[in-house]
């Protein structure tokens, strides 16, 4: 028996929650996973696995024996890693993920210059607007947008993005400009929204944070069709200041009620690489963290108006 096997097979096995998952994961035939475990189990003399109709239950020797596991095969892998040469020479496959505006506006142009600088590094892009777990999903590194919840994770700050009201010339000229967020009762609005409803705008400025009724005229889940909306006139939308800077900078949007936004919300680098991270990530982190950190301050918008709520962070 091949313990490193066997010991690969468990994992993937625990990590998708079923037999099924680990041969589809790994490419090898249900009952060869089957037999790899039992066998494991077998040298070990002890179960290491409860299998239920509907997944796979760790026993106390299991969760035991898992957590030792992936340390042994960890410690293979920087090894075989070292021996290959990858914390000499950044080569390797490297994935990176990010919203999909961001990624394609910010992340797509700064890999491109890294792959161009980097030849021996494969750059996979990841864009979802969904969370995805770096560790499950086996991605090197992410750019986060907004607080990060208590984790293991590393994180680099690297700038920071606001909400933003936003109007074309046009509609303003027709309609006039709110004066304060209670205004936007009377005006046509574009709702940035999923399957769920959202008819509720924060606004802070002028006391307690508060939360301001729209009537959408229009409603979409994709920053490009918010943005199409608002530069044809149809009405006032809420974009975070790096989905409207373009159209800022261009003219064909004007920011209205700055003097009312909220907070604004870090954008990170984050990774859950080892201690001693592979050549390709560390140069990945130092090559584009400076490169967002410059475009996002550079954003229209990016600085709060007079009289706007700040952190007061870097």
């Amino acid at each position: 028996m091949d313990r490193f096997d066997a010991i690969r097979t468990l994992l993937a096995a625990i990590d998708g929650g079923s037999l099924s998952a680990a041969s589809r994961r790994l490419g090898m035939p249900l009952p060869t996973v089957s037999r790899k475990i039992s066998e494991l189990e077998a040298h070990l003399g002890a179960p290491l696995l409860l299998r239920t109709s509907r997944k796979l239950v760790l026993t106390e020797a299991g969760q035991g024996f898992a957590a030792a596991g992936r340390r042994v095969l960890d410690t293979l892998l920087e090894a075989e890693r070292e021996a290959a040469g990858e914390y000499r020479t950044p080569r390797g496959e490297l994935l990176v993920t990010a919203s999909l505006m961001f990624g394609k506006s910010f992340v797509v142009p700064t890999l491109l210059d890294f792959a161009a600088q980097f030849p021996e590094v494969t750059v996979r892009c990841l864009f979802s607007d969904q969370v995805i777990d770096l560790v499950e999903n086996h991605v090197d590194a992410a750019i986060r947008i907004g607080r990060l919840p208590d984790s293991a994770l590393v994180a680099r700050r690297v700038g920071q993005t606001r909400w933003m009201v936003c109007a074309s010339p046009d509609y303003l000229a027709r309609r006039g400009t709110p004066g304060t967020p209670e205004d936007l009762r009377d005006h046509e609005c574009i709702a940035f929204e999923g399957l769920d409803r959202v008819r509720q705008w924060p606004f802070a400025g002028g006391g307690a944070p508060r939360m301001v009724d729209i009537r959408a005229r229009m409603a979409g889940n994709t920053a490009e069709a918010i943005i199409a909306a608002a530069e044809a006139g149809l009405g006032i939308a809420r974009l975070l200041s790096y989905q409207a800077g373009p159209a800022l900078a261009a003219g064909r949007l004007i920011a209205i009620l700055r003097a009312h936004e909220p907070e604004p919300m870090p954008v990170h680098l984050v990774h859950a690489g080892p201690a001693i991270l592979p050549l390709k990530l560390r140069s990945f982190l130092e090559f584009v963290a400076p490169r967002l950190r410059a475009r996002l301050a550079s954003l229209p918008g990016s600085e709060p108006a007079a009289g706007a709520i700040s952190t007061g962070l870097p």
